[in-house]
């Protein structure tokens, strides 16, 4: 097993610089002047910093895992890969188990955790050592809280018990908009967004911690629509309503990617401690390029109509499903710090997801367009 650190970097070690802070720029030392190459937007420190680090010794692992939202594929797809590799998975679900929400995706699913050896329990965040009882754990991963009053038991329990990596899910909207993207480690974030107050605890609470920032994501046992709002209008052979220009970068990743980084962190503890990861794949693709993506997957034409949300009346955050401006961020820290690769093809992953929407019958439902025909009647464009 082998680390190769650029001399900076050795420097920094060898003098014990206290780590960064999340909310500071992590190129310069919030105490010193002292450049960190690995975080900074125009570093080149991949081709001076390498890793050959076997998997060493399995983890007990623990993930907190929402039971709302898009995030809970994240922890699904992630104690499938962590089983995989051999680590023993505890998959703590925030609520009850006989709720309805556990008749949906990814929980629906949750057997394909414990055949492969996983345990899975519900409960209250707030009271995770009831939970989990004496069982003890060497990782937890947070894939619940958005906020420090949500996260700060687990926390404090992870700490308490002699837990020595923690990780977390936060967001890549931390990021304030920029005229310069993408947003990569270290760009400025918003101030009064509620996950910087969680990385900055963290960050105070542990010495091995990583804080990973997603952005969109796809992939099988998702309950969130992304892809499946393109496909409900393609398979009808409707307009695609698509605010702006259509020219709009984002960034849509394959599930397995970013539980792959996050596996990275685990079997990496030395190299992902103090760091901040966007987990995200390493491509853009435009808002229109979705649609055409997701027309090519189901074998169909698209049309496609853009408008101004303002002009019409409409609330785009209503009306389409991503952010109507660049969103955008790359995977430079994941890639220079893991030596992390992304494995997936968006085409070829909308394919697959296009395969289970007509399995599961969705192109035949009745769904309503109200809003839809709203600004295709502002548009006076015609509705098929």
């Amino acid at each position: 097993n082998s680390l190769h650190f650029h001399p900076s970097i050795h420097a920094a070690f060898l003098l014990l610089i206290p780590l960064y802070s999340p909310l500071l720029p992590p190129c310069i030392h919030p105490e010193t002047t002292l450049f960190f190459p690995a975080l900074c937007r125009n570093s080149n420190v991949g081709s001076s910093f390498s890793i050959n680090a076997s998997t060493g010794s399995k983890k007990k692992v623990l993930i907190v895992n929402t039971s709302s939202g898009g995030h809970a594929v994240i922890g699904f797809y992630f104690a499938k890969e962590l089983l995989g590799s051999g680590h023993q998975v505890t998959v703590f679900t925030v609520g009850d188990e006989s709720s309805d929400k556990m008749k949906k995706p990814p929980f629906n699913r949750f057997s394909e955790i414990t055949s492969a050896g996983g345990k899975t329990v519900w409960g209250n965040p707030a009271e995770v050592g009831k939970v989990v009882g004496e069982e003890s754990f060497d990782v937890v991963l947070d894939n619940n809280g958005k906020d420090l009053e949500t996260v700060r038991p687990v926390v404090d329990w992870a700490k308490s018990s002699g837990v020595e990596q923690f990780l977390f899910i936060s967001s890549a909207g931390i990021y304030k908009p920029t005229d310069e993207p993408p947003h990569v480690e270290g760009d400025v974030v918003k101030a009064d967004a509620s996950h910087v107050a969680v990385e900055e605890y963290i960050s105070q609470t542990f010495s091995s911690w990583a804080s990973f920032r997603p952005q969109y994501m796809i992939g099988s046992g998702n309950n969130k629509d992304c892809e499946e709002w393109f496909f409900d209008r393609i398979v009808r052979d409707r307009p695609i309503p698509i605010p702006g220009s259509g020219m709009q970068l984002t960034n849509i990743s394959h599930v397995k990617d970013l539980s792959s980084m996050l596996t990275l962190a685990v079997e990496n503890p030395a190299s992902a401690s103090g760091n901040i990861f966007n987990c995200v794949s390493d491509r853009a693709v435009t808002l229109d390029g979705m649609a055409k993506l997701c027309a090519q997957a189901a074998g169909l034409p698209v049309k496609i109509v853009h408008y101004d949300p303002k002009a019409i009346g409409i609330d785009a955050k209503k009306a389409f499903p991503f952010r109507n401006m660049h969103f955008y961020a790359e995977p430079r820290a994941a890639k220079e710090i893991l030596g992390w690769k992304a494995s997936t093809y968006l085409p070829d992953d909308l394919k697959e997801r296009y395969e289970e929407y007509v399995k599961i019958g969705r192109d035949k439902k009745d769904i309503k367009f109200e809003l839809d025909d709203k600004i295709l009647e502002a548009l006076k464009a015609p509705a098929a």
